[in-house]
């Protein structure tokens, strides 16, 4: 029984170190979303944070209202991408421990 409780204490604290660098991992990495056939392109880190917005020249002057969908569809597109690299990442760090359905990783 006490050889168990090690075990199951040493997986838990390598556990918590993969998701600590996959944490780190995730923070560096960039996705970039588009929008308008990539007439509008935004790099996003994993932390959710725009690093750039990219605008093609035909878009500058014409319809400012055009202009804003294709930048908020761009930035939407970007989130959704962090979205699924981020539970692709954790699918990884967490594979054979069973976690229960709608739990939430800490981030």
């Amino acid at each position: 029984m006490k050889n168990a409780l090690g075990n199951i204490m040493q997986q838990a604290q390598k556990m918590q170190e993969d998701l600590k660098k996959a944490q780190e991992e995730l923070a560096a990495m960039e996705v970039q979303g588009e929008s308008g056939g990539g007439l509008v392109k935004i790099i996003m880190t994993g932390k959710r944070e725009v690093r750039k917005v990219a605008i093609d020249d035909s878009l500058v002057g014409d319809d400012k209202d055009m202009l804003e969908d294709l930048v908020a569809a761009a930035i939407n597109d970007a989130v959704h991408k962090v979205s699924k690299m981020k539970k692709e990442k954790m699918s990884q760090v967490t594979a054979g421990i069973p976690i229960p359905p709608g739990f939430q990783m800490p981030f």
